[in-house]
């Protein structure tokens, strides 16, 4: 008796098998790797993985397709603009200047498409100077919806304006888009993948 009483001690107080040891780290490490993976595997089809000469980064395809898309409502007028939701706070322009650059990006998208911006807001999507303005457009170009993005951002203001007074003085859409690049290009670590205008367009 006293035996089998020791002996059904000894099997109760064995220990973890090297097997079941092996099972638990092969699931904590699965376990790891779903968690983990996402960030490294999850890659955006329309982003960019190179970068030119300047170092700005190379437009994808998607990127390219989708500009060309935007620029193609350009030059634009419509009867009436949604009312610019301007907040309960100064901007940081002047509310005319704020105006005048979502009117030039409503209506110049074939010029502000090819304009980046350099406020870090391509992580929000913006692939051009002219989301930083404009939300949504309808099938005829008309704007349907601001962003209101521009509203805060000195940059974004900042580039449009530049933008709009060299179209005004008759620049072509290639120099408005080296000036903006020489001007801001070397002050902000920015770099919006915005493509690069067609060889000789204007902006006429």
């Amino acid at each position: 008796m006293a035996k089998k009483a020791s002996g059904s001690k000894q099997s109760g107080s064995r220990g973890i098998s090297p097997a079941a040891i092996i099972g638990v780290v092969v699931v904590v490490a699965a376990v790891g790797a779903l968690i983990f993976w996402p960030a490294a595997s999850t890659t955006d089809p329309s982003a960019s993985t190179a970068a030119d000469a300047s170092g700005t980064p190379e437009p994808s395809p998607a990127i390219v397709a989708a500009t060309q898309a935007k620029a193609a409502f350009g030059p634009h007028t419509q009867a009436t603009y949604p009312p610019i939701p301007f907040q309960g706070y100064a901007p940081p322009r002047s509310e005319e200047v704020v105006r005048a650059a979502y009117q030039f990006a409503a209506e110049h998208p074939e010029i502000t498409s090819y304009v980046p911006c350099f406020c870090g807001c391509e992580r929000a999507g913006h692939q051009g100077n002219t989301d930083c303005f404009v939300k949504s457009r309808a099938a005829n170009g008309d704007v349907t919806e601001w962003d209101e993005h521009g509203l805060d951002c000195a940059v974004c203001i900042d580039v449009a304006t530049v933008a709009r007074q060299m179209h005004t003085s008759g620049a072509s859409v290639t120099q408005i888009r080296a000036a903006v690049d020489k001007q801001f290009g070397g002050v902000y670590p920015s770099r919006m993948p915005t493509p690069h205008p067609p060889a000789a367009h204007t902006a006429h």
